[in-house]
């Protein structure tokens, strides 16, 4: 049995009445959520049960569970909101982070993959030359093209872009869920989303070890 803390954090999906992946949230909301009646926990077989009916059933051995008073709980990894049906407008914030993701991590002029600390971002058009901060005009690149290219354009530099930069088709829930560590229990709901091969691929490709999520900043 894991800590309280890290048992409360756990990660749970949320499909709304539909059995569409709308949200990640944590075990610690899942259970207010399935206690108030707002949800209802999923099993293997896709029902669906309410607060009591779930507490009822024992962990299996290996199963993640949180410590009560009451003794061990199944700590649900998918959970069934039961009234909504509508799906989250699918906008991705533009990013560090969802650029890289966007990007596999992978320098967009030689295609050298690196972590991010050993990435920058590099505004097609320079800033300097009126170039925007949008998906279209932002890319990730190396140290060593990013200094190459300065505050010149692709052509100008002799440099291609290995695609054109484009905004993602994936939706912010896509991108948490879609981490190679998540749960088996997830697939059914993911596989079917708009952009759920893409971001796969991605991952996929991705170096996973240092993604914490900042604003676009200076890169020129």
């Amino acid at each position: 049995m894991r800590t309280l803390r890290s048992a409360l954090s756990t990660q749970v999906l949320v499909v709304n009445r539909c059995l569409q992946a709308v949200h990640i949230t944590s075990a610690r909301r899942a259970f207010v959520l399935l206690y108030t009646e707002v949800a209802k926990a999923l099993d293997d077989t896709w029902i669906g049960q309410d607060f009591r009916a779930w507490a009822s059933v024992a962990p299996k051995p290996g199963e993640a569970s949180l410590g009560t008073s009451r003794g061990l709980i199944r700590i649900p990894r998918v959970i069934q909101l039961i009234d909504y049906d509508r799906m989250p407008r699918a906008t991705v914030r533009l990013s560090r982070r969802n650029i890289f993701l966007r990007d596999a991590y992978t320098c967009q002029y030689c295609a050298k993959r690196s972590s991010a600390r050993d990435l920058n971002l590099d505004h097609v058009m320079p800033r300097s030359r009126g170039g925007p901060t949008t998906w279209e005009n932002v890319v990730c690149s190396c140290r060593v093209c990013n200094l190459e290219k300065g505050g010149r354009t692709p052509a100008e530099a002799g440099m291609k872009l290995l695609r054109r930069p484009a905004r993602p088709r994936w939706s912010p829930v896509l991108a948490l869920a879609f981490t190679p560590a998540r749960p088996k229990e997830w697939e059914p709901f993911l596989s079917t989303l708009p952009g759920a091969r893409e971001l796969e691929q991605l991952w996929a490709n991705s170096d996973h070890s240092a993604d914490h999520e900042h604003e676009c900043d200076d890169d020129e």
